[in-house]
């Protein structure tokens, strides 16, 4: 019995549709091709997508020539997309709307129906691989008979992991099938996972996904010349990577296990889609393509029903949207032409920031420090990194020997005066932040902009002794500087336009996400991190094992524990960013006397020849314990999860009361990119609203209505 799609239709009644144009192209040995092009009508700003009406267009084209191709009038179909797009997956502008599971279910099964259509045409398919093609763009390639693609396209992918959901109109069973094991998980799970990482075309080809790849001059003629060749038997497609039996046998369930194994030690078991589709890729080995395909339907129903891919929707919106235009920004004509940077510091933090500027604004950067031996060293580094990257193919000889020219080092503040940018990186005390601003402040000129990428400070405090105070900006950094996409710019009661507006469009030129922030302790993330790990220290004193408290961290799903969080960011920067919020609210943030003696001793964690995390230090646990008062209350994960859970949403109201940003989509985006705080869970406020902290808090949710699924 035919499965009735007529529910979708007016499921988005807004959607661009994006039609199945069909042409024949009388191949050179005269057999006849159907030729499908995708095209929405759109330019390149508009990709295709594939919506419920897209899909059903597609479907009814494709059983036309079903019929066409049983009564021998054509000898294969081909599809192709629009001049540098063949598809940019699913249509999800609304999918996030659906009101229950079946129309998941609904959604999942057109799908599969429509694109599954062109293994069953009654004569071969191609899909001319042409331009970009995302999610299910690439499942229409999947489930052809060939494929070819163009050398130059920007980008293929299954980015559906990343978005909370799986491949699921037969990627999931279609691509381990073609490449193998080893090579599907890297495309499924890994990349998706590593920032979105996609495939050019070459790269297509050498997996396997591709049969052939030709140059963007001449692609449709040479890729329907092609299968001409393949049709008619001058051409045999042989596919390097296709599993055997052997790789069933042996390498199919241990490469699983591995991938589990890695998942876990990676991003822990909270997120949802990576491990739905592990096991859509594992059953893949022995399943035929119905039952696979049978298995993506229930997977990806469950999956847009749930609550992670609503939360992923709208954190993928802050990300692409809210982070393009700040709330609050000034305008961008305000801003200051930055044509040299100064550095003050050249420790790690400062050499990082250094390089930063340099690879992308590409103007001249000059370090200070105390004496010629820091600042030699600094330079050196910095130019060892540019010599890494070189080495490493990210850039060419001759950037590289600019990036080495434009590096200088100095004691003599005196070589700032032309500088128009000049940032610091000195210890975090705001006697010597002042002082070194002091001193730079009477070389450089009146209107140069300076930026202090203090953690938890006062950046009014710090500019108190400037003579021009409204030239400074805060403009903090998250480590690794290279890596971490967030800048969180502080907007300071005496900051001006111009400061601030150079301070977004410098965020902005280094490529980074700004969210602006007022002159608050810890602004916004370190904020919620002392909530946190002050939280956590507290609890260890109280009794309650290390482990407990791991534990009840485990649901929010940070990608680290907070004593190794505390580690890698410096026990002594932890214990400090704690004294700094106990002193402004003494009342709801905890100090750690045992984390200064941590401090001092050195570490928490114990650990093995190479690094690898193994328990907690006996002399760790033993300053902790010396640090236990007599009336000391331990509590069990439950109980310390729903404290803290509470006691972030408690805080992240009071921030939103006090205007310390804009909005708690401002305060998700910070934790998002700078914290971590996993895509899937949407933030901290979808999160806590879904839990019923926000509730308990402070009687509201912070998001009308709450971000949930219908499960």
């Amino acid at each position: 019995m035919a499965t009735d799609f007529s529910k979708l239709v007016s499921l988005d009644p807004d959607e661009v549709v994006t039609h199945s144009l069909v042409r024949d192209v009388t191949l050179p040995s005269g057999k006849v091709l159907a030729l499908v092009t995708l095209d929405n009508g759109r330019d390149h700003t508009r990709p295709n997508t594939l919506g419920p009406n897209t899909l059903l267009e597609l479907k009814g084209v494709l059983e036309g020539l079903r019929d066409r191709a049983a009564k021998k009038e054509i000898a294969a179909v081909g599809i192709t997309g629009k001049p540098y797009i063949l598809a940019a997956g699913a249509d999800l502008s609304k999918v996030d709307q659906m009101a229950d599971r079946e129309t998941g279910v609904l959604m999942a099964k057109l799908g599969h129906a429509t694109l599954g259509m062109l293994s069953e045409l009654g004569v071969p398919s191609f899909c001319f691989i042409n331009g970009l093609a995302l999610g299910g763009g690439t499942e229409i390639a999947l489930n052809a008979t060939y494929r070819t693609v163009d050398s130059s396209i920007p980008a293929l992918a299954l980015p559906e992991v990343f978005l909370g959901l799986i491949p699921g109109w037969g990627g999931a069973w279609l691509l381990p099938n073609l490449i193998g094991i080893e090579n599907a998980l890297e495309v499924i799970i890994s990349n998706p996972l590593k920032n979105n990482r996609t495939l050019k075309g070459s790269q297509v080809l050498e997996l396997g996904i591709a049969d052939a790849m030709f140059g963007p001059a001449t692609f449709l003629e040479d890729s329907l010349r092609w299968a001409d060749g393949v049709l008619g038997g001058k051409i045999k497609v042989k596919r390097k990577n296709e599993p055997g039996k052997l790789e069933r046998a042996v390498k199919w369930d241990v490469a699983i296990g591995i991938a589990e194994k890695t998942l876990k030690s990676r991003i822990g078991e909270v997120a949802k889609s990576p491990y739905r589709a592990l096991a859509l890729l594992k059953a893949a080995k022995n399943t035929d393509k119905a039952t696979g395909f049978a298995a993506e339907d229930d997977a990806l129903a469950d999956l847009i029903a749930g609550d992670q891919f609503r939360a992923s929707i709208y954190a993928f919106n802050l990300v692409q949207k809210r982070a393009k235009k700040p709330a609050g920004a000034p305008d961008k004509a305000l801003a200051r032409p930055v044509n040299k940077v100064g550095v003050i510091g050249a420790g790690l933090m400062a050499t990082q920031f250094a390089l930063l500027f340099l690879r992308r604004l590409q103007v001249p950067v000059v370090i200070t420090d105390l004496d010629q031996e820091r600042v030699d060293k600094g330079v050196a580094g910095i130019r060892s990194e540019v010599d890494e990257l070189l080495a490493n193919g990210r850039i060419d000889s001759d950037e590289a020997g600019k990036l080495r020219g434009l590096i200088s080092g100095t004691t003599d503040k005196a070589d700032f005066a032309d500088c128009d940018w000049v940032i610091e990186a000195v210890f975090e005390e705001v006697g010597v932040k002042q002082q070194v601003f002091a001193e730079v402040e009477q070389h450089i000129a009146e209107d140069a902009i300076l930026a202090t990428n203090t953690s938890s400070l006062s950046v009014d405090e710090i500019g108190s002794k400037l003579k021009h105070p409204e030239r400074l900006v805060g403009f903090h950094f998250f480590n690794p500087v290279a890596v971490m996409p967030l800048i969180e710019v502080v907007n300071a009661k005496k900051t001006g336009d111009i400061a601030l507006s150079t301070a977004m469009v410098t965020a902005e030129k280094l490529r980074k996400n700004a969210v602006i922030t007022t002159d608050s302790p810890g602004f916004v993330v370190n904020r919620l991190l002392a909530k946190l790990l002050g939280e956590a220290m507290h609890a260890v004193e109280q009794g309650t094992p290390f482990e407990t408290v791991v534990e009840a961290q485990k649901p929010f799903g940070f990608p680290m524990d907070p004593f190794v969080l505390l580690e890698l960011v410096g026990l002594t920067v932890g214990a400090h960013v704690l004294d700094t919020h106990h002193t402004t609210f003494p009342e709801r943030f905890f100090e750690s006397k045992a984390l200064h003696e941590l401090a001092d001793y050195g570490h928490i964690l114990e650990k093995d020849g190479k690094g690898k995390v193994t328990g907690y230090d006996k002399k760790a646990l033993e300053i902790v314990a010396k640090h236990r008062p007599a009336d000391a209350t331990p509590l069990s994960a439950d109980e310390l999860r729903i404290r803290i859970e509470d006691g972030l949403a408690d805080e992240i109201h009071r921030m939103l009361e006090d205007g310390v940003v804009a909005a708690a989509e401002d305060i998700d985006l910070c934790m998002i990119l700078g914290a971590g705080w996993p895509f899937q869970m949407g933030g901290a406020t979808p999160y806590l609203d879904r839990v019923g902290a926000s509730q308990r808090a402070f009687g509201d949710t912070f998001h009308h209505p709450p971000i949930r699924g219908v499960e």
